[in-house]
């Protein structure tokens, strides 16, 4: 059994004992945050998580007046109440994470082994309770509850979005204005994350090096997959990798990552910069600009606006599917921890399922000939 000096974010570690402090309420809420940072800091979870996390009890907080050794179920009930009918109402999936959070913060502070009920018992009379339980909790009974507006592309709309990012590249030599280049880019960014259904951090993390051979694709030269070195990590794990390979049904990728390694790339006047994309100020090209660029082109397209850049990989994920190859291979292709998340993002088109139906009825065909 673990003694309270032995843990990171332990009450006597960040409030000083036995001091009778001027405002003692704030001062102990800012100490349990503290405390609490420290504590997920030792998980290895990411400084933005961990600000999330603390400025959401801090709005909570905000929203009870009141402190963390005073919170009542009813709070959070009224909490997530108010959210929920606002201007912007949240969605399912914000809330189970709203109350995710505030249950762990809560777990944190009722454990003995960190000495805060103890503390705020002598303080304060009262010691802080779980506030979160089976029966105020959003159950997740879906595997996916993300906008069911957001969907992936047809071959035709990848198609329209692929000419109107190279389009933008000829309206503005038109003009005769600046940006070309970097119109250029941004088609070949767009094309790329489709042709190996990438994240976007992922497609922002790629470098030079990070382009491969595949001694069984050597036609396809430096382009026959991709290192990907910035996957999804999880619980304070470091960033996943992978290779990518260049499917064939993607070869047309090849030539226009060509073309911008030998040609355009090196206008930008990269000098010794690592990245694959680069800017005009030889820096590697921002995630807020690879999200812009995926903008311009669905305006252009006109395109729903409900369709964001992660499209592209739902698309990548359905059209491999139609492509026939095994579910495990997407699986791996995309870096999926499990198949269970590979479906979910598959939304494959009638024209595939009636390509299936045809299959099964020819076998069943070919089967009862052979019968009779």
């Amino acid at each position: 059994m673990s003694r309270v000096g032995d843990l990171a974010g332990a009450a006597h570690l960040v409030l000083a004992g036995n001091v009778a402090y001027l405002d003692p309420e704030p001062t102990v809420f800012d100490a349990m945050l503290e405390g609490w940072t420290c504590q997920q800091r030792t998980r290895f979870l990411k400084d933005s998580t961990i600000r999330s996390r603390t400025d959401l009890v801090r709005r909570f907080a905000g929203f009870t007046n009141e402190y963390p050794w005073q919170w009542q179920p009813a709070e959070v009930e009224a909490f997530i109440g108010h959210l929920r009918s606002g201007a912007r109402p949240i969605v399912v999936s914000t809330a189970r994470g709203y109350q995710h959070t505030l249950r762990l913060f809560m777990e944190y502070i009722t454990d003995v082994r960190y000495g805060w009920p103890q503390q705020c018992h002598e303080r304060f009379g009262q010691a802080p309770v779980q506030i979160l339980h089976e029966w105020n909790t959003v159950t997740h009974v879906a595997e996916y509850e993300g906008d069911p507006r957001r969907r992936p592309l047809t071959y035709d709309e990848v198609q329209e979005l692929f000419d109107a990012a190279d389009s933008l590249v000829e309206h503005i030599r038109a003009r005769g204005r600046k940006g070309a280049l970097a119109a250029q880019r941004d088609a070949i960014v767009l094309k790329t994350i489709y042709a190996f259904g990438l994240r976007r951090r992922e497609a922002w993390g790629l470098d030079l090096a990070d382009l491969r051979h595949n001694p069984k694709a050597r036609h396809f030269g430096h382009f026959g997959a991709l290192f990907v070195r910035w996957g999804k990590s999880a619980n304070g794990s470091p960033p996943k990798r992978r290779t990518v390979l260049t499917v064939p049904e993607m070869d047309w990728v090849v030539p226009v990552l060509e073309q911008w390694v030998d040609e355009i790339r090196p206008a930008f006047g990269p000098r010794q910069h690592p990245g694959l994309w680069v800017t005009e100020r030889a820096g590697r090209l921002s995630v807020r600009a690879i999200n812009a660029a995926f903008e311009a082109a669905r305006s252009e397209a006109g395109l729903s606006e409900d369709l964001d850049l992660h499209c592209l990989r739902h698309s990548y994920i359905t059209h491999l599917i139609e492509f026939d190859y095994p579910e495990r291979f997407v699986q791996d292709q995309v870096g999926h921890a499990y198949a269970s998340t590979t479906a979910i993002y598959t939304g494959v088109s009638d024209e595939y399922r009636n390509r299936l139906l045809r299959r099964s009825l020819e076998r069943d065909r070919d089967l009862w000939e052979k019968q009779s």
